[in-house]
Order: C-alpha cells, then sequence, then structure tokens
C-alpha cells in the first residue's frame, strides 16, 4: 500500500469513527473530541489526495477542515 493511501486511510477511519461515536450518542457533535476528530480526519484525507492530485476532494476536504476548525476555535476563544 502507497504512503497516500495509508495517509487516506487513516484520515477516512477517523472520520468514520467520529461519526459513528455520534451516531451512538457516545459523543456530540458540538463537542471538542468531535471537531477535533473531523479536524484530523480531513487534513489527513485532503493531504492524501493531494498527494495523488485528485482537486475534487482537496477541496471537499479543505472545506471540511475550516468548517470544523471555526467553532473549536469559537470554543477555545
Amino acid at each position: 500500500m502507497s504512503l497516500s493511501s495509508w495517509i487516506g486511510s487513516v484520515g477516512v477511519t477517523v472520520l468514520l469513527f467520529a461519526f459513528i461515536l455520534n451516531l451512538l450518542k457516545k459523543i456530540s457533535a458540538n463537542s471538542s473530541a468531535y471537531l477535533l476528530m473531523n479536524i484530523i480526519g480531513a487534513l489527513l484525507a485532503g493531504i492524501s489526495s493531494y498527494m495523488i492530485d485528485f482537486w475534487p476532494f482537496v477541496i471537499l476536504e479543505s472545506v471540511w477542515v475550516i468548517t470544523s476548525l471555526i467553532p473549536l476555535l469559537k470554543k477555545i476563544k
């Protein structure tokens, strides 16, 4: 498996784990943990997409990072 595949797989796993925990009501969509998992997962998936030159997902994951980062920064403030 290539490095980009490993990075993407870890990123998607983190995103799915956050999603499942939210569905099971273990964490809230507004919690810092959920937002942080979304940032990390989307960042890794975005890096992987960049590495394979797949720009639609680079854009998608970049927006995902930004939309998760904004509420997290508001929580910290």
